[in-house]
């Protein structure tokens, strides 16, 4: 034991030469390396001219920037920290489990226990919220890199889609010079039910479809005319499917950083992880409902569009014609759902790093 404990406590001065300098050559071949990967991915988006993902990822490093800084003021306040005093009731107050057994035992330079008090932080604890935010950074970088990611590979899936727009069978069913009654379309038959015009009845709807098809071939094809119908000539050959991929690049540059209400709802999370809130009833479930709502919300606003299209007529004239506007969504404004995406993604980075860290 004796051996074991002056192990841990030795200092450079007693530790040789060769093994620090190991050390130090492996952290900065792996900083080096993956500073260069950064670099070369960077210069890539910029030939590319992929400028809004370049802004992610300057993003993305400013935020690893930031984490970075805040674990140095950690480790050159980890001693001042752990010398500031609290009286002994506010120490046992709000702790995350009810029945831990908290180890009472201090630094031997420590002077709280002999005031009777407690460290506001011991350089334990210290060290340990150092490891949480080298898991949140780990984390952050690998849920954004896997939400574009599933996002590129969800789209993928529609080019097909784009593709049967400029056949011949694809132009002569949509020719412009044939009348359809609006719920005989294959659009209107998916949208113009018995519960479309009951909201009490299509939010329940519209919940369970999120989980299966989210995005039919015939909602792509319809929301893609009306697209191109409010912004081009008839009959243009708009690539759709290049424009929703730097649309979904636009909007990643918004929810890759961190911002500072993203922060405060970080600082809340810690705070509301407390026994005495029962957070594992509610807490872990916040990002998972907001997500399940989000997703409510888009697939109704795609009913709405059509009910609006057939309130105006019930005959149309070549292909379905719907008009997105800003008002089918809350407060008018589209962007509150990107913020909410925002919200959502970094909460889920930041409960697996918190999961992996706790575990």
């Amino acid at each position: 034991m004796a051996g074991e404990s002056g192990g841990d406590s030795a200092s450079l001065q007693t530790t040789p030469t060769w093994a620090v300098a190991t050390v130090c050559f492996i952290l900065i071949a792996v900083s080096i390396l993956i500073e260069h990967g950064l670099h070369l991915l960077a210069k890539y988006l910029g030939k590319k001219r992929r400028k809004s993902l370049l802004q992610a990822l300057n993003k993305i490093k400013s935020d690893l920037l930031l984490l970075g800084f805040i674990s140095l003021l950690l480790t050159i306040c980890e001693r001042p920290i752990s010398k500031i005093c609290i009286p002994e009731a506010a120490a046992e107050s709000f702790l995350p489990c009810k029945s831990l057994e908290i180890d009472k035992k201090k630094e031997e330079e420590s002077k709280c226990r002999e005031l009777g008090k407690e460290s506001l932080m011991s350089r334990v604890a210290v060290q340990q919220l150092q490891m949480l935010i080298f898991s949140l950074a780990f984390f952050h970088v690998l849920s954004s890199f896997l939400t574009f990611s599933l996002g590129t590979a969800k789209m993928k899936r529609w080019e097909h889609w784009e593709a049967e727009t400029k056949t011949l069978e694809y132009q002569f069913s949509n020719d412009p010079r044939r009348f359809h009654f609006i719920h005989q379309t294959s659009f209107g038959r998916r949208h113009l039910k018995f519960w479309s015009e009951h909201e009490l009845i299509r939010l329940p709807v519209s919940f369970l479809r999120q989980f299966y098809g989210s995005v039919y071939k015939i909602d792509y094809l319809i929301l893609r005319h009306g697209f191109i119908t409010a912004h081009f000539a008839e009959r243009s050959n708009f690539d759709f499917q290049k424009f929703l991929k730097r649309a979904l690049e636009k909007d990643f540059e918004v929810v890759a950083g961190m911002r500072l209400w993203i922060w405060i709802f970080s600082i809340l999370f810690i705070f509301f992880n407390a026994y005495v809130f029962h957070n594992y009833a509610w807490l872990p479930f916040i990002p998972l409902v907001m997500l399940v709502v989000v997703g409510t919300k888009l697939q109704s606003i795609i009913t709405k569009m059509c009910l609006d299209s057939s309130d105006k007529s019930h005959v149309i004239r070549g292909t379905l014609l719907v008009r997105p506007s800003d008002h089918f969504f809350w407060f008018d404004r589209p962007k509150f759902l990107l913020h909410l995406m925002h919200f959502i993604l970094f909460q889920n980075s930041f409960q697996l790093a918190f999961f992996s860290w706790s575990w």
